[in-house]
């Protein structure tokens, strides 16, 4: 089945939400598991979406997964600069994973950052153990760089976020 990408409706926010919740903490990527207050911001896609562009990936009625696209920095920017697009909180549901879902998710991103006016990059963090988005990155030209890393906690010494940019 065909996987298509497009803007979350309202009536998904709580689904996608868990989603990418369930993904974070199922993959080890949260320091406190379910204490961890970066959880209600991974569960919180109404606030995402009035901010930013939440993308769903769906195959018929079932849903994928999702990624906030940040244009032209604004709040929900981590790292983008002038004339950038952020990727934030790409995630997968565990059983849909590699059906190519994640993948469609980062073209959809790159294809839309290409329409922003003025944007020549797509930048994106990412943490170390992200083995299987690092690859995905990669097969689709973005490149690490090592000069935009930075840690999100600076009190916690091991939580340094890999970045990677795409020129557009």
């Amino acid at each position: 089945m065909d996987i298509v990408i497009r803007r979350a409706a309202p009536a998904e926010y709580r689904t996608v939400g868990e989603i990418t919740a369930q993904a974070y903490l199922q993959d080890g990527l949260l320091d406190f598991g379910e204490s961890d207050g970066y959880l209600r911001e991974l569960r919180d896609v109404a606030k995402r979406a009035a901010a930013a562009e939440v993308l769903v990936a769906v195959a018929g009625e079932e849903l994928l997964g999702g990624v906030t696209f940040v244009p032209s920095g604004g709040p929900m920017a981590d790292i983008a600069g002038p004339g950038e697009a952020e990727i934030r909180m790409l995630a997968v549901d565990r059983t849909a994973r590699g059906r190519g879902a994640g993948e469609a998710l980062v073209r959809a991103c790159a294809d839309r950052a290409r329409e922003v006016p003025g944007c020549v990059r797509l930048v994106l963090s990412t943490q170390r153990s992200m083995h299987s988005a690092h690859r995905i990155y990669e097969r689709l030209g973005f490149v690490r760089t090592p000069a935009r890393d930075w840690n999100p906690l600076p009190e916690v010494d091991d939580i340094t976020l890999l970045a990677y940019e795409l020129t557009l």
